[in-house]
């Protein structure tokens, strides 16, 4: 064997174990995503997680995504290690109850403040823009806004303030969830900037303002008092309509008023 044929077979060796070595990275990621994805689904099947879509495992483990997260969660590396199954066996036999418990807690955690931030992404708003139109975060409870689909929201960015929130985009006012499950999840994990973020991304989205109001009345007479707010507020309606009708505003597009 010539020398230029040890070369070539040196060359060959080398290349094969970079193949096997690319393979097993490829296969060591594919199980890490797996398992994610695995965890993540049993988190999306509990009770009361039906507000929460489905982030990509991709997404989860890009360190890029995950940038000032380890300030608000405890044992930051170790629990997202522990969603994707990259966590030392040994470490997780000698774990207490107790201690698994908490990691499971903080796991929950991390992948709620990782949701608020996966849900203004485009494939975010895509996945939210499903469960609005199944009307998954449920309808509005105010008569005149016939049964307008609600957006979830936060008060807060920061975990541990206050609990979610639902936004009827035809009312603009806020609502508490109807069920216990759902009022104990925390607002950060929908964050203050999804409803703004969904109806500029799907502007077909934003309803017509009802502009019909309910005034209460003794055998059909009105009371005084809420006879002349209603009178001011539709004064002030009246007025604002025709400023902008002066400055050739279209009213009858979306988010506009209704004669």
């Amino acid at each position: 064997m010539t020398e230029r044929d040890i070369q070539m077979a040196d060359r060959m060796s080398t290349n094969t174990s970079r193949v096997e070595l690319d393979d097993e990275v490829m296969d060591d990621a594919t199980d890490s995503s797996e398992y994610a994805q695995m965890w993540i689904d049993l988190f999306l099947g509990r009770k009361g997680h039906e507000y929460f879509c489905d982030v990509d495992p991709e997404y989860i483990t890009d360190r890029f995504n995950l940038i000032n997260l380890q300030k608000t969660v405890s044992k930051f590396s170790q629990v997202v290690q522990y969603i994707v199954d990259e966590l030392d066996d040994s470490i997780v036999e000698n774990m207490s109850k107790a201690r698994l418990e908490q990691l499971e807690n903080d796991a929950r955690k991390f992948y709620g403040l990782i949701h608020a931030r996966y849900i203004i992404t485009v494939k975010g708003l895509q996945k939210m823009l499903s469960k609005y139109k199944d009307a998954d975060f449920g309808r509005c409870s105010r008569v005149y806004c016939n049964f307008q689909p609600l957006l979830p929201v936060g008060l807060h960015d920061v975990p541990g303030i206050d609990s979610v929130k639902l936004y009827c985009p035809s009312c603009e006012d806020l609502y508490n969830p109807k069920s216990s499950r759902h009022s104990s999840i925390d607002g950060a994990y929908f964050g203050t900037s999804f409803p703004g973020m969904f109806l500029q991304a799907f502007p077909d989205m934003v309803p017509k303002h009802p502009t019909a109001r309910y005034v209460p009345k003794i055998f059909g007479f009105e009371l005084h008092k809420q006879a002349q707010l209603t009178r001011w507020q539709e004064l002030q309606r009246l007025k604002l309509v025709k400023r902008l009708q002066a400055k050739e505003v279209d009213l009858s597009k979306s988010g506009g008023f209704r004669d």
